[in-house]
């Protein structure tokens, strides 16, 4: 079964083609966002609308079909107007071919972009989702058979990231920009906290306060050391909670995913921590419709067809399909 999966929950306008092997994998990034340090959804929608028709069109043609078996898309969560224009395509499209639907959770096509990969994990494993928008470790029983373990309670680990290089003045998006900066610093030369509240949840909001408080000092330091020290202060707290959670489990496997997972701290890390670490190359760690068209034909191929009545959808949790 080959799936064309249609990806625009946020600001990446993708389409990918799916079968055995992943066959094509089309992303276009709006550049649109970057003078307004942040995703304006109104804006993020109407490049959508502008750019989806093409995307399609390339992703069917770089995979060599006129129509694919079936058609799987973003549903949720996400940007409301922005998931309303891939789910209509979608929609549409699968009506025009007469052929299978199916509307995919955003965050279940994250936390099994790592099985596309060889080797891939085993059920069950632990699964890191962390992003922008998401910072959320599930214990991954089966396919469609998701719990929560522990999630932040304020921001998302990425949020932070964009959030800290704001402050510093470094640009949007601030991921991989404090990656990069912090390449040249010394870790050890300011002093983070590392806030690890309850038994598995994360909390970046004090974390942001502290760099924020920190770089209006005289002595703050290089932008550097600033970057380096707050990166490491982020992979310190993911890394407690994963290999918390995996002993309290008895899990030994870990599927990290979401775009903070293309950091390189806590890639390096991770490989280090003891755990069987599961990572998809940094272009399938952001939003993708590989992952989508993924996530799709692996229901599709368990027997799950969706009708007309799916609705985009703001707000999902994996916990409840």
């Amino acid at each position: 079964m080959r799936v064309l999966g249609i990806e625009t929950s946020c600001d990446e306008t993708a389409a990918a083609v799916v079968g055995v092997t992943v066959e094509s994998d089309v992303v276009f990034s709006q550049l649109v966002h970057e003078e307004f340090g942040g995703v304006v959804p109104e804006l993020a929608a109407r490049a959508h609308i502008e750019k989806l028709p093409s995307i399609v069109a390339k992703a069917l043609s770089d995979a060599g079909m006129d129509r694919p078996d079936a058609v799987a898309a973003t549903a949720g969560p996400g940007l409301i107007g922005a998931v309303l224009v891939g789910l209509s395509m979608a929609k549409s499209l699968a009506a025009a071919w007469n052929v299978p639907f199916i509307g995919v959770n955003h965050l279940e096509g994250h936390l099994l972009a790592p099985l596309l990969e060889h080797p891939a994990p085993e059920w069950p494993f632990l699964a890191l989702v962390v992003s922008g928008g998401h910072t959320t470790l599930y214990d991954c029983r089966s396919l469609g058979d998701y719990r929560v373990v522990g999630e932040t309670l304020d921001d998302a680990a990425g949020e932070a990231f964009d959030k800290v290089a704001k402050i510093l003045g470094l640009g949007y998006p601030g991921g991989p920009i404090v990656d990069r900066t912090a390449i040249g610093g010394n870790a050890s030369n300011v002093k983070f906290p590392r806030p690890l509240p309850g038994e598995f949840d994360f909390s970046f909001s004090g974390l942001k306060t502290a760099v924020r408080s920190h770089v209006q000092r005289a002595d703050r330091g290089t932008d550097a050391d600033v970057c380096a020290s707050f990166q490491t202060a982020v992979v310190d707290c993911l890394i407690d909670r994963v290999a918390k959670a995996g002993r309290t489990l008895g899990r030994t496997q870990v599927a990290l995913s979401g775009g903070v997972a293309a950091n390189s701290e806590l890639r390096r890390r991770m490989s280090e921590s003891g755990l069987s670490v599961f990572v998809p190359p940094r272009h399938r760690c952001t939003d993708n419709a590989a992952m989508i068209a993924h996530a799709g034909r692996l229901h599709l191929l368990a027997g799950r067809r969706d009708d007309w009545t799916v609705r985009a959808r703001p707000s999902w949790s994996v916990e409840n399909p």
